[in-house]
């Protein structure tokens, strides 16, 4: 008889985590809170390291088939004015495999690709319902569901983002962190002659652009806010303008075109330092609900895919469904640990907004970008070699 899972977020952890334990031969279920596959539209970038991650799912060629492939790993760096700072090239291989070195896709885009996978597995997906109640057993979790149901499964995933209800179910004392940083998006059509991400720099300020399709592309900024903040979903293409209209070169013409009617998303960045294990008995955090990062690096996606993979990989192989889930914690815990200190290492040195400290940082840019990029790079490599050797640090 086929073991059972139950997963709680269709977001990537969750949709990815359902297609690599089916294909370890699990009988999975999956529960999404929303009432229709609704995703939240902006784009998102994947470097090599999470293409590697979609390719052991075995749906990378069609992730790249739907986004933009930036297959030079030019990253170009602006100054406010436009003005050229610095170039640095992202790797084009991961794990043994020659990949894209940069992916642009819309996150609907991502989501379509990854329900399509879910259909041809045949996993059973309830939506608008999520977990209510969780009990423990010796070789099993127990959940009262919020249509009424109780599920008995071998194991119980929280796949179930930043507000997870299954974290606070059994880690209550675990919160989000606010990092200080609100992140812009903002979607347009792209010219045919943009081709590369851009990385613009001013004194507490960034903003990206990044090709996402053939048509369109994003834009991503980021900003310090006040813990707090709200903002009135009417004024958020106003507010967007208004914080980044410092940027001219190629963003002032997507700047100046936003109006009420352009495609804005506003949301304030937390964190979620969760100490391992990411496990109780028999229920598992993954994603965002165990290791939600700072958006500095890129990672938050490729670490989710990633958790997906290892769990399918360990679970595939072990007979020991609480040995599978020791290693999980003992791979997963350093890796995202890691992306998560230099994403907010980057972050606050990007924050700083005295004109002179922030010359100093752009002088160090300029000499040390590429080194920081490639040996970031090669320790997420190390970080991926022990999913396969066993070994745990």
């Amino acid at each position: 008889m086929k073991r059972h899972v139950l997963i709680v977020g269709a977001g990537i952890a969750g949709c990815c985590a359902a297609i690599a334990l089916a294909r370890a031969g699990w009988a999975v279920s999956l529960v999404e809170k929303q009432t229709a596959w609704q995703f939240q539209s902006s784009g998102i970038f994947v470097y090599s390291n999470g293409l590697a991650q979609f390719k052991a799912l075995g749906i990378m060629d069609d992730m790249v088939a739907t986004g933009f492939s930036i297959d030079d790993g030019r990253n170009v760096y602006l100054n406010a004015d436009g003005s050229p700072l610095l170039e640095t090239f992202y790797p084009g291989r991961f794990e043994g495999h020659r990949l894209v070195p940069i992916l642009g896709i819309r996150r609907a885009d991502m989501h379509r690709v990854l329900s399509a996978y879910l259909q041809q597995l045949d996993i059973e997906i309830a939506l608008g319902c999520t977990v209510e109640r969780i009990e423990h057993a010796p070789d099993s979790a127990r959940a009262l569901l919020s249509d009424g149901r109780e599920v008995r499964c071998d194991l119980l995933l929280g796949a179930d983002g930043i507000r997870s209800q299954v974290r606070k179910l059994l880690w209550p004392q675990v919160q989000p962190r606010y990092s200080g940083f609100g992140v812009w998006r903002s979607v347009h059509h792209r010219p045919p002659d943009l081709v590369d991400k851009i990385m613009m720099m001013a004194p507490g300020l960034r903003l990206g652009i990044m090709p996402i399709s053939s048509q369109q592309l994003y834009l991503f900024g980021t900003v310090p806010e006040p813990e707090g903040a709200w903002y009135a979903r009417d004024n958020w293409a106003a507010l967007m303008q208004s914080r980044f209209s410092v940027f001219q070169g190629p963003a002032a013409q997507f700047l100046d075109s936003l109006n009420p009617q352009s495609e804005v998303l506003y949301t304030a960045v937390e964190e979620v330092l969760m100490p391992g294990p990411w496990h109780l008995g028999r229920v598992l955090l993954i994603g965002d609900a165990a290791h939600a990062s700072t958006p500095f690096m890129g990672q938050g996606g490729a670490m989710a895919v990633q958790d997906a993979v290892v769990l399918g990989r360990l679970l595939g192989a072990e007979a020991s469904v609480e040995s599978a889930l020791e290693r999980f914690s003992a791979i997963r815990v350093p890796a995202c640990r890691f992306v998560q200190d230099v994403s907010r290492q980057v972050g606050v040195s990007g924050a700083q907004t005295d004109p002179g400290e922030h010359a100093k940082i752009l002088t160090a840019m300029r000499a040390t970008a590429q080194q920081r990029v490639d040996d970031f790079y090669a320790q997420l490599e190390r970080f991926s070699d022990h999913t396969t050797t066993g070994k745990t640090s």
